[in-house]
């Protein structure tokens, strides 16, 4: 009886490291950027665009602030408008580095243990005004800017850029900033 338990509790715990590694993988056809440099990316972003989920469904005017913690991580402050509500909703989660910190390849965790990817495969590496957000898969897309509004052409490349990575961009979702 004593082995049958631990070779479940060996296949529990092998399942349980699958599933927490599929969630902080990288989607096919998605690099991280390299020279990647953390100082710059901290404080706000605005949401220009992103896939739907349930956990920013019906939100506008989202914004994501990213500040150090403690002990080394990010804290994220995400922040939404629900008109239906009519109120602020707010989610604060924190994320870490998965490889190095050269490399924009995070894990972020908004529920405790459990930890999904955030993986920026697009940036201005110059001024570090906008960027191109995947999770673990393609159905997590986002289109981040440091103003609320970003320029068309530029806009439209960026989309481009997902779209030959794999992404559904025909459903993309751009929330009011207004």
């Amino acid at each position: 009886m004593q082995g049958r338990h631990q070779l479940t509790m060996k296949k529990t715990a092998l399942l349980l490291l699958l599933f927490i590694a599929g969630c902080t993988g990288i989607p096919a056809n998605v690099k991280p950027v390299d020279n990647f440099r953390l100082d710059r990316y901290l404080g706000k972003w605005y949401e220009i665009a992103r896939l739907d989920h349930s956990f920013e469904r019906g939100l506008s005017r989202v914004t994501a602030d990213y500040s150090l913690t403690d002990d080394g991580g990010v804290r994220v402050l995400n922040r939404g408008y629900s008109a239906a509500e009519n109120r602020w909703k707010e989610a604060e989660g924190k994320a870490y580095f998965v490889e190095t910190p050269a490399q924009g390849y995070l894990r972020v965790s908004f529920f405790g243990p459990f930890y999904g990817s955030y993986v920026v495969f697009e940036l201005d590496h110059t001024g570090y005004q906008y960027a191109l957000v995947s999770g673990p898969d393609h159905s997590y897309l986002w289109i981040l800017a440091r103003a609320p509004r970003m320029d068309p052409v530029l806009l439209n490349g960026l989309v481009a850029k997902a779209a030959a990575a794999g992404f559904d961009t025909s459903q993309l979702i751009f929330p009011s900033q207004e």
